[in-house]
């Protein structure tokens, strides 16, 4: 007979943790991989990473997922390594050959090419990737070898700096460094470049470097959590606040603080802002967000009286 299950108490976190996600495994699984560890009752991630990728992977954790959509729609920093000469079904080294042509450019022919995607481009989205048509992610139909019609999205590379050229191999490949605006597909970027190279291309190595103000040399691995104590551990977690780069603090007395959660419009001398991050009277006591418009302060995502309580007292017990 087998030993029955020991069941994992959950608990309340709260915050965001920076994975650097391991090549091979889904954003989901290791979103669930982390959760798990920190015992946490809620978690989510900030947008998905191939499993061929590795890098930044923010988890927002209890009252952070309330602010998990700033990071999605968040700029994102990619390094990645071009296989030239060889086009696969998923525009990655996971997918099978479609085609193969000889290699025959220069390094300065691949510097034009890159610098022509520079700024505003348009982006058709791959087939194997989790938008939806008619409520049925794309990457669904491709598995049944259905090709369905998507239209072309703008989308914004921002630099692309060459760091890497090697044209004389029997594998040659261009290594790219790639800052870029939201919704951009490095997958589709990458097979773009090659037929623009008139070779074709594939990802053959993907890694995330950035997203947002959050950083890979700041994500720590799975591995090393794994290695950690529950202490260290829950030390990992960034302040919910950490998710809020950007946002003007805005304090609130506690009168105003308990009707500023309850949803209730403050007034105040504060300047027209798109983007508040609202406190209560006690250092660190995040209420939410919210915008200032003609002197009227309005919540945008507010967190449960609760949730103020805990990640107070979390973030009282990491400091």
């Amino acid at each position: 007979m087998h030993a029955p299950r020991t069941r994992v108490q959950r608990r309340p976190v709260h915050g965001v943790l920076l994975l650097d996600k391991p090549l091979g495994w889904s954003s989901n699984q290791a979103l669930q991989k982390v959760k798990w560890l920190l015992r946490a009752e809620k978690a989510g991630h900030t947008g998905t990473l191939d499993p061929l990728a590795t890098g930044v992977l923010p988890i927002c954790l209890g009252a952070g997922t309330k602010f998990s959509q700033i990071h999605l729609e968040a700029d994102k920093a990619y390094a990645t390594t071009l296989r030239l000469g060889i086009k696969t079904s998923t525009a990655d080294a996971e997918g099978e050959v479609t085609q193969e042509r000889p290699v025959a450019v220069t390094a300065a022919q691949v510097a034009q090419v890159v610098a022509d995607f520079l700024g505003t481009i348009a982006q058709m989205p791959p087939m194997y990737s989790a938008l939806k048509k008619n409520g049925k992610a794309l990457y669904a139909y491709a598995r049944e070898g259905v090709e369905v019609e998507r239209e072309a999205r703008q989308v914004r590379i921002d630099g692309i700096d060459i760091t890497g050229l090697d044209l004389e191999s029997a594998a040659p490949s261009v290594t790219l460094e790639v800052s870029c605006g939201k919704g951009t597909y490095i997958r589709t970027l990458g097979e773009d470049i090659g037929e623009a190279l008139g070779c074709g291309a594939h990802l053959s190595a993907l890694r995330r470097t950035r997203s947002g103000n959050f950083s890979a040399a700041q994500s720590v691995t799975l591995e090393a959590l794994e290695a950690m104590d529950d202490n260290q551990r829950l030390a990992c977690v960034r302040p919910v606040t950490d998710l809020l780069n950007g946002f003007i603090p805005v304090t609130l007395d506690s009168d105003n603080a308990a009707r500023f959660l309850s949803g209730m419009r403050r007034r105040g001398a504060w300047p027209d802002t798109p983007h508040v991050a609202v406190f209560g009277p006690e250092p660190n006591a995040l209420l939410g967000t919210g915008h200032v418009n003609a002197g009227e302060l309005i919540a945008q995502r507010l967190l449960s009286p609760l949730e103020v309580s805990e990640s107070l007292a979390q973030h009282n017990m990491n400091s």
